[in-house]
C-alpha cells in the first residue's frame, strides 16, 4: 500500500467518523425536543387536573351550603 492508499482510508475512516458525529448529535436534539415537549405535556395536564379539582371543590362547597 503507498501513500496515497493509506491517505484515502485515513480520509473515508474520519468521514465515516464525522458522519456518525453528526447523526449522534441529530438525534440527540431530537431527544432533547421530544424532552420538551413531554415536560410541556405533563404541566398542560397537571395544570388543567388543578383546574377541575378546584372546580368541582367550588361545587362542592355550593351544595353544601
Amino acid at each position: 500500500m503507498g501513500f496515497a492508499d493509506d491517505a484515502k482510508e485515513t480520509a473515508e475512516a474520519v468521514g465515516r467518523k464525522v458522519e456518525r458525529a453528526w447523526e449522534d448529535t441529530t438525534d440527540r436534539i431530537g431527544d432533547k425536543a421530544d424532552e420538551v415537549k413531554a415536560d410541556a405535556d405533563v404541566k398542560k395536564a397537571e395544570a388543567e387536573r388543578d383546574s377541575v379539582q378546584k372546580r368541582n371543590e367550588v361545587k362542592e362547597d355550593l351544595r353544601d351550603s
